[in-house]
């Protein structure tokens, strides 16, 4: 598959990404990752290593792209913390507004 990164083209194949990243020791993941083989890797990482170019050179975006288009699981950012809402019933809203502390 021809893809763009940083402005230059590249004919990449999902065998020659495992192939380049094979023996390559994952660094830790703070970001955006992908699945290559059994490990996780840093996107930036992937594309340092796939490119041959340094890592201020491309964006993560266009190696998420590229690796999604070639069959490999990319995740995003590290996952948001989801705070549970508490509902109330509209008995327990009242006694709210009222002042009265909410029980549970």
């Amino acid at each position: 598959m021809r893809c763009v990164i940083a402005r230059f083209p590249f004919d990449l194949t999902k065998s020659g990404v495992l192939e380049s990243m094979k023996g390559v020791k994952p660094e830790q993941v703070t970001g955006e990752s992908v699945i290559i083989g059994r490990r996780t890797y840093p996107v930036k990482q992937v594309g340092q290593v796939i490119t041959r170019q340094d890592r201020r050179d491309f964006s993560a975006g266009e190696v998420l792209r590229a690796m999604t288009q070639l069959g490999f699981t990319c995740r995003g950012g590290l996952p948001r913390t989801v705070v549970p809402t508490r509902v109330l019933s509209p008995l327990q809203k009242a006694a709210a507004m009222l002042g009265h502390p909410v029980t549970a």
